[in-house]
């Protein structure tokens, strides 16, 4: 290990504390041995208990009230914060659409489109959070399921876990990614850079996408389809404008047939100067001003806009289709760990007078509750089909907590700003990684051009926040330092070293990484980071190697919970679409996990020698 990297934390652990345990170290194992049961029993959310175990610390004198909050001004927790909002700059802009609707065909074979679809899902979670590029990719893939006459259950899984990999690929594409490169910085000296977890995490990647795309999806247990079906959604009446100077203009509405297949809409007519054409209408020209007439759901009808880059209707045409019973709308939202009727029933959390939104309909796991809908207590994983007022979508999903499955009404995507989204996200991460700007100055910068463009509406900046997220990494920060000027790390990581006596530093490794993978697949990853990366240092100081290698080892760990839908909060949003049940994540996350531990270990033994 080279000279002067050595913690002055650690190293007054090491001076302050003999081989017995000291007041301090019981209370701090007895706090995390709380937060893990806790987190294991699922009864509280993980913010709460996280706060509850900080607030406690501070209360019997483990954490001096002056550095109580300082884990909420840390730059992990400001840089995951960041790194949600430019997510939600991104899907508005169109720049995901842009992506997917060139690519992705329902025509393709199963096997193919899970190679494309994982390839696909894994770059963008490289460079945005890997949740929110999984609630960009699941409509899209349940959508051409759909179109393709496949159950989702059987792409879902494999698009969870391409997901997950790419985030391990850069700095700010999962939060473990995040919290090392931090630790590192206070640790040793320097954080990890952009793209220093390219190598390792890349290799662990591609070996896992690999294996997802042409092994591991045929491991899935058949299911009966558990999405609902277009026809358990109701199809809207829509109107859709030629702009001046549109491409389309001069061809029939014939001719657009291709586009409207593709993105599943029916082109029912032709509006032109106040009248409404309909049979006749498919081989008239299109000119400047015709509204196109369509029935599709909001997420096919936002697709076909984009694509042919027609305008929405102006306020004349929104009267009329009010007039025609467009007030309402169904959409389709999945119930996440965070969500307010996560474990409650629409009647208790006051849904209809609240919110004037009824519930339709529950899909659990495949099968349908159609009755005493009301007074069902939801779970994590669960389908709404929810009849909200229109315009109010986002309100309502917001206010619920839940993830769409379906884009948020017509004005979802700009197509204009798409370019300039991409531009100002690239040129951050290119001066980042550079070294021309910290990171988190750089994705501020982006939030505040997102927010001057309206590439995000001021309205909407801090929805886009996940602030459970934001607390328990400000609560669980202090807590671990507490830990580790302590001399707790110092202990486990003493303990770890004895059991492994005798063998080569990089079975030591192997072992390390096995130990937080199985905790990441019980556990909240951002809190098995923060309590294994400093182990990891300590253990590479005992024996006397490099620790860079132990916290590479960490950050893939962390990183790849597998085995359960509550290890990473991708697999619980899959639960419900996919019909998964508990036990069906392990026939493919296990053999994935076992590959992962292989090609990593030799990755971290070549770029960060011991």
């Amino acid at each position: 290990m080279p000279a002067g990297l050595h913690s002055p934390l650690v190293l007054s652990g090491q001076s302050k504390h003999g081989a017995g345990m000291t007041t301090d170290q019981i209370i701090l194992f007895t706090l995390f041995g709380a937060v893990f049961g806790l987190l294991l029993w699922g009864r509280f959310r993980y913010d709460i208990v996280a706060f509850a175990a900080l607030m406690a610390a501070v209360v019997l004198g483990v954490v001096p009230s002056d550095a109580a909050f300082d884990g909420f001004g840390h730059p992990a927790t400001l840089v995951v914060a960041l790194v949600l909002v430019v997510s939600a700059g991104l899907v508005r802009s169109g720049a995901v659409l842009l992506i997917t609707r060139t690519l992705v065909d329902a025509s393709r074979s199963l096997g193919a489109h899970i190679t494309l679809m994982g390839a696909v899902g894994g770059i963008l979670s490289a460079f945005m959070n890997n949740v929110a590029a999984l609630a960009l990719l699941m409509p899209v893939d349940i959508q051409t399921a759909r179109k393709a006459g496949r159950q989702p259950g059987l792409s879902l899984m494999p698009l969870s876990f391409a997901t997950i990999l790419g985030g391990m690929v850069t700095l700010i594409g999962t939060p473990p990614n995040i919290i090392i490169a931090a630790i590192r910085e206070e640790s040793l000296g320097a954080p990890f850079r952009m793209f220093d977890f390219a190598p390792v995490g890349g290799v662990a990647a591609v070996a896992g996408l690999i294996f997802v795309a042409l092994i591991g999806w045929r491991l899935i247990p058949a299911r009966e389809d558990a999405s609902l079906s277009s026809e358990d959604i109701a199809q809207y009446i829509a109107e859709l404008t030629v702009p001046e100077g549109n491409k389309q203009i001069g061809k029939r509405l014939s001719e657009l047939s291709e586009v409207a297949d593709k993105s599943d809409v029916a082109i029912l007519g032709l509006m032109r100067n106040g009248k409404r054409r309909y049979g006749t209408a498919r081989n008239i020209p299109l000119e400047a001003g015709d509204a196109l007439v369509l029935e599709a759901t909001p997420d096919a009808l936002d697709e076909f806009r984009s694509t042919l880059d027609l305008a929405l209707a102006d306020s004349d045409r929104e009267e009329r289709l009010k007039a025609g019973g467009e007030g309402v709308e169904i959409i389709e939202v999945v119930v996440t760990e965070t969500s307010r009727l996560s474990g409650r029933t629409t009647q208790a959390v006051g849904l209809a007078w609240r919110q004037r939104t009824v519930l339709l309909g529950i899909s659990r796991q495949g099968r349908k509750i159609t009755s005493h809908l009301r007074t069902t207590p939801l779970q994590a994983g669960d389908i709404l089909l929810l009849l909200v007022p229109r315009d109010t979508a986002a309100d309502v999903t917001d206010w619920l907590g839940v993830l769409p499955l379906a884009d948020r009404g017509l004005a979802v995507t700009d197509n204009g700003k798409v370019w300039l989204a991409i531009g100002l996200f690239g040129a951050a991460v290119l001066a980042a990684s550079v070294g021309v700007i910290y990171l988190p100055i750089a994705l501020g910068f982006v939030v505040i051009a997102y927010v001057l463009a309206k590439i995000v509406p001021l309205s909407e900046l801090y929805t886009h926040i996940e602030w459970p997220v934001v607390v328990l990494l400000g609560s669980m920060i202090p807590l671990g330092a507490a830990l580790e000027t302590s001399g707790g790390t110092e202990l486990i990581a003493g303990a770890l070293v004895g059991l492994t006596d005798g063998l080569a530093p990089w079975m030591v490794l192997t072992v390390l990484m096995v130990v937080t993978m199985t905790l990441s697949d019980v556990l909240n990853n951002t809190a098995t980071t923060i309590v294994a990366a400093p182990v990891g240092i300590q253990m590479a100081q005992s024996l006397n190697v490099n620790p860079d290698p132990f916290l590479m080892a960490v950050a893939v760990a962390a990183s790849s919970a597998f085995l359960t839908p509550i290890g990473h909060k991708n697999n619980t949003l899959i639960l419900g679409p996919g019909g998964y049940s508990f036990g069906d994540y392990w026939r493919m996350g296990l053999p994935l996990e076992i590959i992962v531990v292989a090609v990593s270990i030799p990755a971290i033994l070549v770029f960060w020698p011991l």
